[in-house]
């Protein structure tokens, strides 16, 4: 299907600046031209042909139809020479703009959030991304009803001998909609309590999570199956991947660790997205560190860390964290000229936590993974741990949670092993073992 795209640019909107004085943080905002080129790639992720795209000033928002009249005729002619059925528009729409801007055109309307519940829909691969995604399209429909039936002014019979007016369909609609809702948000509040049954699970053996976080189409799929050698479906394009993945991977220097890769970010994320996949944004909230992947080779690269961070911020992850538990990804930089390749090398060097890396060629990938494991190792303690005889299957246990250094095996069955492990894994294996199994290695050289 042929779309033409538009962004309308509001005179007094999002991008207005706080007034003087405020104590009112804003991120970098985007350039109009920016934000058409992201709608069009949004366009393209449903493999929509793209007619033209508009960058339409707007002085005065109507409430009827956004736009003005002469601005709707003008885009009516663009729509006719390029026999286009479908107009994108990159701002929410109510349901009487929307509505009275399809009868303008005669073409199916869809603003920015529509777009984005369309790509997540196709998206969704698992059980659990399909009900998130189902639960956010009906409470977007919810009041949309008006615009989707042309019956919705019937009235059912009353109860009774006497008839009344009754229950008209719309009423009757929105009754059978609210019930879906209902049963999807139980359903995934199973989800929610399973989720946290594997956490626990994962607690009881603590291998640190690592998880991947960013703007959409930044590379963290790429970059995830760069690190695990995993197959996740990796595109230039925006959304290429919705559904969370976990992999187990061992860092350089022996330690497991649990590698996730979540959903890309997006500026404006519609609120009942981030509502419906906020038991998968979760998981982001229970790493020990998180990667946030940039794309630095898109000049909006700034904006886009800002939307990324605030949503961080509103997941309960406060500036503290962020600076503990952050490592900045500066990704794509093969794609840089050499003159900005090396200049960004060497600002890197100059900031804490910032990392480069190229996720398709693999430069600076080894030394991130140095980084990762020397910043979850920094909690390990040396240890010498006795395993007896009739607990060798704690052998195994070791080799899979800890970092296992040297081994010796003793006549009477019984194996020492020099390890480094976390304070909550000595703990664990300290319970196994039985008190008094445990000793501490003083001035431990490998």
């Amino acid at each position: 299907m042929c779309a033409v795209v538009i962004v309308p640019v509001l005179k007094q909107g999002r991008n207005a600046a706080p007034a003087a004085g405020s104590d009112i943080v804003v991120a970098p905002s985007r350039s109009n031209e920016a934000r058409l080129e992201e709608a069009m790639g949004l366009a393209r992720a449903i493999d929509l042909t793209i007619g033209e795209g508009l960058i339409v000033p707007v002085n005065q928002p109507r409430p009827a139809t956004l736009l003005g009249s002469g601005k709707i005729a003008e885009i009516g002619e663009k729509l006719d020479q390029h026999n286009a059925g479908l107009v994108i528009v990159d701002h929410p729409l109510t349901p009487v703009q929307q509505r009275n801007l399809e009868k303008e055109w005669n073409a199916k309307v869809i603003d920015r959030t529509g777009l984005i519940l369309e790509i997540f829909g196709r998206r969704a691969s698992t059980k659990e991304g399909t009900l998130q995604v189902e639960l956010a399209h009906l409470n977007y429909q919810k009041g949309r009803l008006v615009r989707s039936w042309t019956h919705l002014e019937r009235q059912r019979g009353g109860a009774g001998f006497m008839g009344g007016p009754g229950e008209t369909q719309i009423e009757a609609d929105r009754r059978m909609l609210q019930d879906k809702i209902i049963k999807l948000e139980r359903e995934l509040e199973q989800v929610v309590r399973t989720r946290q049954l594997h956490r626990a699970k994962r607690r009881k053996v603590p291998h640190p999570i690592v998880a991947l976080v960013g703007y959409t189409n930044a590379g963290k799929s790429t970059l995830f199956n760069r690190i695990t050698g995993a197959g996740v479906l990796a595109e230039d394009m925006l959304f290429a991947t919705l559904d969370p993945t976990l992999r187990r991977m061992k860092l350089p220097h022996g330690r497991t660790v649990i590698l996730s890769d979540t959903v890309g970010f997006i500026s404006d994320l519609p609120t009942h997205l981030v509502a419906a996949f906020r038991a998968t944004l979760e998981e982001v909230l229970e790493a020990d560190l998180i990667l946030h992947v940039r794309d630095m080779s898109d000049p909006d690269n700034a904006a886009q860390a800002g939307d990324v961070l605030r949503i961080l911020s509103d997941l309960g992850i406060d500036d503290k964290e962020k600076s503990e538990r952050i490592i900045e990804i500066w990704n794509k930089i093969d794609r840089l000229e050499p003159e900005m390749h090396d200049a960004l090398l060497q600002k890197a060097e100059t900031r804490e936590n910032v990392m480069t890396v190229s996720a398709i060629t693999g430069e600076g990938v080894d030394r991130l993974l140095d980084v990762i494991s020397q910043r979850l190792s920094g909690v390990l303690t040396e240890t010498t741990i006795v395993i007896p005889a009739d607990k060798q299957a704690l052998i195994s246990w070791a080799y899979e949670n800890a970092v296992v250094d040297g081994r010796e095996d003793h006549e009477d069955g019984s194996v020492s092993l020099d390890v480094r492990l976390t304070a909550r894994q000595a703990d664990e294996l300290d319970r196994k073992l039985g008190s008094g199994q445990k000793a501490e290695k003083e001035d431990w050289e490998r």
